[in-house]
């Protein structure tokens, strides 16, 4: 069976990361059936991964996919039929190219909707509070309000860091309600098409009840006249 590898590169604006950066990338992309994609990403050394996915929508309900991540040739992480999950790297290591792969061959006819959110951060730009507290320590008052303005931008940086946040979650959980949202529809279109199937069924029936009583109080009936040329056509056949 032949997997067509279609490949993305994450691009970042400059090419590599300076201490305090971090990188966040969203992306909802379709993988077509007996199909794997994967997507490259250049990690800085002992820099934490957050990896989280979640298939969204997938034909006649089937959500789960196969996930993998890998470096220098060496599998790291491997889901098998999840519909989400979330991987954390934040261990020390010594940076690289990493893969991230989502592998649908596992179906053969369904494609995946897949949403997910890759962050890469510089762990050691938790720690620059402190640093600019201890530096603050023993400044004169005229010193102390010359750095009034460093607080401003801190108090900005950090307003803005606990939004990105938040808006982070706010996609995830649009995420959860796009998945739902599909698997509801879906569930309404076969209840939809079971409920015509049944009452075609049932209206039939009953005509044909209807008829099969009023032939058997006629002196001539129609049903052995319609039987009698059925059984005509039927012999001229032969």
């Amino acid at each position: 069976m032949k997997c067509e590898i279609v490949i993305a590169i994450l691009t970042v604006i400059s090419l590599e990361f300076k201490p305090g950066q971090c990188l966040d990338r969203e992306m909802t992309i379709i993988v077509n059936a007996k199909e794997k994609e994967c997507f490259y990403e250049r990690v800085p050394a002992n820099h934490i991964i957050d990896m989280e996915y979640q298939v969204i929508d997938g034909g006649q309900g089937d959500l789960d996919i196969n996930f993998d991540v890998t470096s220098n040739g060496r599998v790291l992480h491997a889901d098998f039929k999840k519909s989400d999950n979330i991987y954390r790297m934040d261990k020390p290591h010594s940076g690289g190219d990493y893969q991230f792969c989502f592998d649908n061959t596992i179906s053969h006819f369904n494609s995946k909707t897949v949403f997910f959110e890759l962050i890469i951060e510089d762990p050691n730009s938790q720690g620059e509070d402190n640093d600019i507290i201890s530096e603050m320590e023993g400044l004169s008052p005229e010193e102390f309000y010359e750095m009034k303005v460093q607080d401003i931008q801190d108090i900005i940086l950090n307003v803005r860091s606990k939004i990105t946040k938040a808006r982070q979650l706010q996609d995830l959980l649009r995420s959860f309600e796009a998945r739902d949202r599909n698997i509801a529809e879906l569930n309404n279109e076969r209840v939809s098409l079971l409920s015509i199937i049944i009452i075609v069924t049932m209206m039939c029936v009953g005509f044909l009840q209807v008829f099969m009583i009023r032939s058997l109080f006629e002196t001539d009936p129609k049903g052995r006249r319609v039987w009698a040329k059925i059984t005509k056509i039927v012999e001229n056949f032969k």
